[in-house]
């Protein structure tokens, strides 16, 4: 593992960020309600997951594109679940906008706008070698994901 800064991770984050802050202005119908009964532990275990990802994607120079084919597709896996991701969110603008389609499925990833994310975040872990962030991934993953099935059951 090599510190210095990730041009991978920059664009992994501005594909997660970017609709997620368009979101804040369309958040589903009665987002709220269901936001106010998320399980506390799932809640502080997605916090640490996105705060330990965001960081770590930036500060490992491991993650940029680097020579091995093999390896360098795990890479390539790992960007075409962003671009699903965005795919995702592209759908959910278009939409009415309901919680059933905040956590609706995408090509078979249940909760889409959680999993997709998730599984490019352990791909690029795999991808740089890097055991921080797989294990920050897990932690998000559990968070994150657990939270949105919790929704998803709800509805």
């Amino acid at each position: 593992m090599h510190f210095g800064f990730s041009y991978v991770g920059l664009i992994y984050l501005l594909m997660l960020f970017i609709p997620n802050i368009i979101w804040t202005k369309h958040k589903p119908k009665d987002y709220e309600k269901y936001a106010a009964c998320e399980n506390k532990t799932l809640l502080v275990l997605e916090r640490i997951g996105e705060v330990a990802v965001t960081c770590l994607v930036l500060i490992f120079s491991d993650f940029n594109v680097r020579g091995n084919f093999a390896w360098l597709l795990w890479l390539v896996m790992a960007f075409v679940l962003m671009v699903l991701y965005e795919i995702f969110w592209i759908r959910y603008f278009r939409s009415e906008k309901t919680m059933q389609d905040f956590y609706s499925s995408l090509l078979g990833f249940p909760v889409a706008g959680a999993t997709l994310p998730v599984c490019a975040a352990l791909l690029l872990a795999v991808y740089g070698k890097n055991p921080f962030l797989l294990a920050a991934a897990i932690v998000l993953g559990i968070g994150h994901i657990g939270i949105h099935l919790q929704h998803s059951k709800e509805i």
